[in-house]
């Protein structure tokens, strides 16, 4: 695919030549590999990726020890390739900043496919994020209640720009994350189940998992909520799901 770089991390020469070819027979031309995670760090110091492929079983430092490095240069999402299939090593991935695992052994296909399913999330926000053009109705220096702009008061959503501003500071925001935030802005003060959200926004074509949508609300909150441990704005009701309250005071686009 144009313009799509992807960047694999696995010590293994033999699944790296196998999810190249197949990622070559689905025209993803500009791929990159590496074997060790300083590797991976370096690399995403060099190079913008779209999306990185990463195993967790790394010699040096682990998959999980190296996300968060990767973390504070891309905001590309993160597959991790693990073994470890317990709900607890699942949610440390997506604590460290994961975005979607895949268990060893795996089929190749598989992994494409999860490929593109995050793709389908990351790029339609950065498309328009590393552009030039600005809405002219769009205050650039104040976020204000415009079109592409979600006011909550406390935090805005700029669906133009790719970005969440806490108090008037931009935050940096996974683009799951961001895309489910930007989900729940869109539809206000409705209640939707894990199965709702993970249909919305990881697609139908992926495969359901709980532990996937409360950790995102984790860091949602962690970013929007003044303590997150007691929410205001993304909120549980209890045996029915999820909402977004907007606050009264404040219109929406």
């Amino acid at each position: 695919m144009d313009n799509v770089s992807l960047l694999l991390v696995d010590d293994e020469q033999a699944i790296l030549h196998m999810l190249k070819t197949v990622l070559l027979k689905e025209q993803f031309l500009d791929i990159d590999t590496v074997t060790t995670g300083e590797a991976a760090i370096e690399a995403c110091n060099n190079k913008t990726y779209q999306c990185i492929v990463l195993d967790i079983m790394l010699p040096g430092k682990s998959g999980l020890e190296i996300c968060p490095f990767l973390r504070q240069v891309t905001d590309a999402p993160i597959l991790f390739l693990t073994a470890k299939t317990t709900d607890y090593d699942k949610l440390t991935g997506f604590a460290v900043g994961g975005d979607d695992y895949v268990a060893k052994p795996f089929n190749p296909l598989e992994v494409v496919a999860r490929i593109k399913s995050l793709l389908k999330r990351y790029l339609p926000s950065k498309s328009v994020a590393i552009s030039d053009h600005v809405p002219s109705n769009v205050n650039t220096s104040s976020p204000s209640t415009s079109e592409g702009v979600y006011d909550f008061g406390r935090f805005q959503v700029l669906e133009w720009a790719g970005e969440l501003r806490v108090e008037g500071e931009s935050v940096s925001c996974p683009a799951l994350v961001f895309q489910l935030l930007l989900f729940f802005c869109k539809h206000p003060n409705r209640i939707f189940t894990k199965s709702d959200l993970y249909e919305r926004v990881w697609g139908s074509e992926a495969i359901s998992d709980d532990n996937t949508v409360m950790v995102h609300i984790h860091r949602i909150r962690e970013r929007i909520e003044a303590d997150p441990s007691n929410p205001v704005f993304l909120v549980n009701v209890r045996g029915l799901g999820y909402k977004l309250i907007q606050p009264e005071h404040v219109s929406r686009p």
